[in-house]
């Protein structure tokens, strides 16, 4: 689903039958679940892999000193992907949803925001969830949230292999990018649609819509949401 934009099933299916023209486009990663769910999934597979969490440690440490370099993160999210060069895809993808079932257990999602997308829904609102992350983390989210469709970074895979290089990271701008695609693939119209997003990085997404939602405490982004009169949301503790 995150590679392919593809229709949801249940809730959103039936929403569709009544359709708003508008759109609800979500972050995914502390937006719609606690996680972040590219560290939390690599941690999972690693462990799958029969690695020892020293390994994990090793590649988190390591993606954190290129943020602590001021390394943009469309640079980080390209070394994260190289971890997974030579991995079969479906073995990754069966690990997503195995790793989505021992967290959906735990508790995975934010109950504020999860209403939220569940209001778009019963509205007729096309729901699409957006998200640096991948297919191997958001086809389970977006399947068990009925979201009608989820587009995340797209890795390339060849024979069914990940090569470790990615089409475009969807961070930042891409996320905007795509919103606008989206809108005139499916005539929504963006200024009585809907966005939400915990980061900074989320701007060009938020500055998008009509109607942007701004999740969470992050200081650059609350700042940018208190002087332009945004809406925000702050999930329970």
């Amino acid at each position: 689903m995150s590679n392919h934009p593809t229709t949801g099933r249940g809730r959103a299916t039936a929403a569709a039958a009544h359709p708003s023209g508008s759109g609800a486009f979500f972050d995914v990663d502390e937006t719609l679940i606690d996680t972040k769910s590219m560290f939390s999934f690599l941690e999972f597979y690693l462990r799958r892999c029969g690695e020892p969490p020293s390994t994990y440690q090793r590649l988190i440490q390591d993606l954190r000193a290129l943020a602590d370099r001021d390394i943009p993160r469309t640079q980080i999210n390209r070394q994260y992907y190289r971890l997974y060069a030579g991995h079969d895809a479906r073995a990754v993808a069966q690990a997503g949803r195995d790793w989505f079932s021992s967290h959906l257990e735990q508790g995975l999602f934010i109950p504020e925001t999860v209403h939220a997308l569940h209001t778009h829904q019963t509205r007729g609102d096309f729901t699409v969830l957006l998200s640096g992350s991948f297919f191997a983390c958001l086809d389970p989210i977006a399947t068990h949230l009925d979201a009608h469709w989820a587009i995340g970074t797209r890795p390339v895979i060849r024979d069914g292999t990940l090569t470790g290089d990615i089409v475009t990271p969807m961070i930042g701008p891409a996320k905007a990018r795509t919103a606008h695609a989206t809108a005139a693939v499916r005539a929504l119209d963006l200024t009585a649609s809907t966005a939400y997003g915990d980061h900074i990085t989320d701007l060009d997404l938020l500055n998008s819509v009509g109607h942007p939602v701004v999740v969470g405490h992050d200081p650059q982004l609350h700042a940018h949401a208190t002087t332009h009169g945004w809406r925000h949301l702050t999930p329970a503790a």
